[in-house]
């Protein structure tokens, strides 16, 4: 078990593109990071290889957030190498467009299993730790725009992300003022952040054209409002988007 010191953050969905770049944020703020991986074991050995420049005692573990009983074992592992657990960031997730009105049980069970059930059932492992600790942890999920929007050929995706927020409200209002609990609900994220508007494909540019800010996401933003997160200590059940005003409509 570690005794360094650090904080540490329990971290899914780290080995994605938004997803590593956040997890090297958070490392860069002294945490130490265990995150879990599921679909590919390269990209995760990269993320760790990455996080460990900055914080060497950070670890990761193969984990199918869809199934509860593995989030529980992924817990039972970090346990036995944290003693300490300040932040909770649940990022993973599944996302594909599924149209109406031929949604397969398959295609609901596997986004809404993923995102909403994982989520949730992350949270609650998470406050078991948090609420017994002599300090104030947090939880920050990762929700989407689209929840508060009405997307075609996505409904179990957009139902999973919208149910999430409301199990902000509920986990913010149950553990406070022991753990805060927010999320983020990021727009349209883009890694290549620097190219020229006529550079976008037509997809892109349509959807330049919906959002007042007249730009794509990038993964720093959604970054700068994580530590935002971190650094503030009365803001709990809140859902900030990251959209460029997207939502606006």
């Amino acid at each position: 078990m570690t005794v360094s010191g650090n904080k540490v953050c329990f971290m899914t969905g780290a080995t994605g593109g938004l997803g590593s770049e956040l997890a090297l944020s958070i490392a860069r703020q002294g945490y130490s990071v265990f995150f879990t991986w599921n679909a590919s074991r390269l990209k995760a050995e990269k993320t760790l290889e990455k996080i460990r420049r900055i914080s060497p005692e950070s670890d990761m573990i193969r984990c199918d957030i869809a199934k509860p009983k593995e989030i529980q074992q992924a817990f039972n592992a970090f346990l036995e190498k944290f003693s300490r657990l300040d932040l909770l960031l649940a990022s993973a997730s599944n996302f594909y467009r599924t149209g109406l009105p031929d949604v397969s049980e398959t295609e609901w069970d596997n986004l809404v299993d993923t995102n909403l059930k994982g989520t949730f059932f992350t949270m609650q492992e998470a406050v078991k730790i948090m609420r017994n600790q002599s300090f104030v942890s947090r939880i920050i999920t990762m929700t989407d725009v689209s929840a508060d929007l009405v997307w075609r050929h996505f409904a179990p995706y957009t139902v999973s992300k919208a149910g999430i927020q409301h199990l902000v409200k509920i986990f913010a209002r149950e553990f406070a003022p022991q753990v805060l609990v927010n999320a983020i609900a990021p727009g349209t994220i883009t890694s290549n952040a620097d190219l020229q508007r006529d550079e976008h494909s037509v997809e892109e540019k349509k959807l330049i054209e919906k959002i007042p800010l007249q730009r794509l996401g990038n993964p720093l933003d959604i970054s700068r409002a994580v530590l935002f997160l971190l650094e503030s200590d009365y803001i709990t059940g809140q859902i900030i988007s990251i959209d460029g005003g997207r939502v606006l409509g």
